[in-house]
This record gives structure tokens, C-alpha cells and sequence, in this order.
């Protein structure tokens, strides 16, 4: 996590002014160094990081399709790409 200098991944800050409610505030400074935060203004750049970059969510198809796929995997019902290139002789390195 960063610190409130410069940080080598960030460049330089800058400082800038928001208002918030301050139920916000609070909820935030209780749980900021529960969370492993130095500071409020640490957790809150954490926090737009990740709303600058938000993490991939799968949708609920896609995560019963891959829970399926594993116990397809763990029932033995299916089968390495190597095997697979092996039966039906094709070099899978090739370009």
C-alpha cells in the first residue's frame, strides 16, 4: 500500500478537496487501519484506484459453467489439450 509521499507507482500527488458526509468519514476512519491503512487518505487512494480500475466480476453463468468444469476435471470427463494434439497427431507448438 502506498504512503502519503510520492509513491514510485503513482507519481507525484496532489492534493485536492471533497466533501463527504460525514457518516462517511467516520465509517472510514474506523475501519481504515483495521483494514491495514496508515492513514484515511491512504484507504480512500486505495479506494479509487480500484474504481479506476475495477476488478472483473463473472457473471453467474460463466461461474456455474466453470463449477461444472471442475466436476467434469474431478469425474475424470475430460481430457489434457496434449492428449488430445497426441490422437489426432497435431503439434500444438506450432504457429
Amino acid at each position: 500500500m502506498s504512503t502519503d509521499t510520492d509513491g514510485p507507482n503513482d507519481g507525484p500527488m496532489k492534493k485536492i478537496d471533497v466533501r463527504v458526509p460525514a457518516s462517511v468519514i467516520d465509517a472510514i476512519d474506523e475501519a481504515y487501519e483495521r483494514r491495514g491503512y496508515t492513514s484515511r487518505s491512504e484507504a480512500i487512494r486505495d479506494a479509487l484506484r480500484d474504481w479506476l480500475n475495477p476488478s472483473v466480476e463473472l457473471s453467474e453463468e460463466a461461474l456455474s459453467d466453470l463449477a461444472r468444469s471442475r466436476e467434469q476435471r474431478n469425474e475424470g470427463k475430460t481430457r489434457s489439450l496434449d492428449d488430445v494434439a497426441a490422437d489426432y497427431d497435431v503439434d500444438v507448438d506450432e504457429e
